[in-house]
């Protein structure tokens, strides 16, 4: 997998991962039952941040999480299931009832589809920790010390103002410190408006190495003109190579500080069956994996395991189309794994389905 990678030539190779978000309880209805028929629910934890930090720790990264959770079981539990991944939770913060006053951890349930009827989560997220606590009382400069690689994404900037704040802070003080940030935008659309988040997102990108996903972010056509539209509107949701490239470009020729882009397309044959494939924008050229068709058993968390796979590759110095592919098929892996996060604790499963290669190993 060799070549060296440029954007990491000035860290040594034991990278030390953190990222912050929230880590949320997710309740499912089993075999595929809708809630209104439920009568039991299968407990599990999950957040797009935790779960990058828990498939990147699985893999043998060096992965810490940062987050604000009740000091009650509830709290607990979700910190001990990441610790038992191997995720370090040093810095979290298992707050008092004085310090978030509503004293509780988000919730999020989760009708998985079958067939032709699609998934569907409904949030119940509203005031919990994360939401309450004063961050002005984190020490980022501490927080961030002796870390090569922070992740962020924008779902945390949607809960509220003090998590936007803690989010451009960070982005700032990770800068200030010589860290590679990577950023997905991860729209939420219970959580804010589309312009709500284009508006924020856009201002986290002069500080972003690795950029997960082309949206939500403006991309004028004319930064003097916005009635003239955004240049990624033009383009269908399954771009050709041609029309991906043509947004990169415009992309890093804005904000040259951007080192790799990278974002999946989903073909949906229907809620138990996809298509993935991905681009990737590298050192002056866009790249375009192999096509992965699957069966789905949850596809909660699929973008995130892209994520981490896509960090994982670059970590370790793979070459360009063995990053993209690698990426793609952590996220076709993570697929067939039910809970929120990719737990492959073997890179070589996922090189072998890059490869195509589905021989039993023995």
């Amino acid at each position: 997998m060799g070549n060296a990678n440029p954007l990491l030539n000035e860290f040594d190779k034991n990278h030390k991962f953190i990222t912050i978000g929230e880590i949320m309880l997710r309740l499912t209805p089993p075999n595929y039952e809708k809630i209104r028929m439920a009568s039991s629910f299968d407990a599990s934890y999950g957040g797009s941040e935790a779960n990058i930090a828990l498939s990147l720790a699985n893999l043998g990264i060096d992965s810490t999480f940062f987050t604000v959770v009740p000091n009650n079981s509830l709290g607990k539990s979700a910190i001990r299931m990441l610790r038992s991944n191997d995720v370090h939770c040093t810095p979290v913060i298992l707050s008092t009832p004085e310090q978030t006053p509503t004293h509780r951890l988000g919730t999020y349930y989760l009708e998985t589809g079958f067939g032709i009827r699609s998934s569907k989560v409904t949030y119940d997220r509203k005031n919990s920790a994360i939401t309450e606590f004063d961050f002005s009382t984190v020490d980022l400069d501490k927080l961030l010390d002796g870390y090569t690689w922070l992740h962020l994404s924008g779902i945390t900037p949607a809960l509220c103002q003090s998590c936007r704040d803690l989010i451009m802070d960070s982005l700032k003080a990770a800068k200030q410190k010589g860290l590679i940030v990577s950023f997905d935008g991860n729209f939420r659309s219970t959580l804010w408006s589309w312009e709500e988040a284009r508006d924020f997102c856009t201002q986290c990108l002069p500080y972003v190495d690795v950029l997960l996903g082309i949206e939500p972010y403006h991309l004028w056509k004319d930064e003097n003109d916005h009635s003239k539209g955004d240049l990624k509107d033009d383009i269908p949701f399954r771009p050709s190579y041609e029309e991906q490239d043509e947004i990169f470009q415009a992309f890093t020729q804005r904000y040259p500080n951007l080192k790799c882009i990278a974002r999946h397309v989903r073909y949906a044959h229907s809620g138990s069956e996809n298509s993935l494939k991905a681009f990737m924008w590298y050192k002056d050229h866009t790249f375009e994996s192999r096509m992965f068709t699957f069966n789905i058993l949850d596809r909660v968390g699929g973008g995130d395991a892209f994520a981490s796979g896509l960090i994982y590759a670059m970590m370790n110095q793979y070459k360009p189309m063995d990053m993209i592919n690698f990426a793609v098929a952590s996220s076709v892996i993570k697929h067939t794994i039910r809970g929120d996060a990719n737990i492959t604790d073997d890179a070589s499963t996922i090189r072998n389905l890059m490869n195509m290669n589905y021989d039993i190993k023995r």
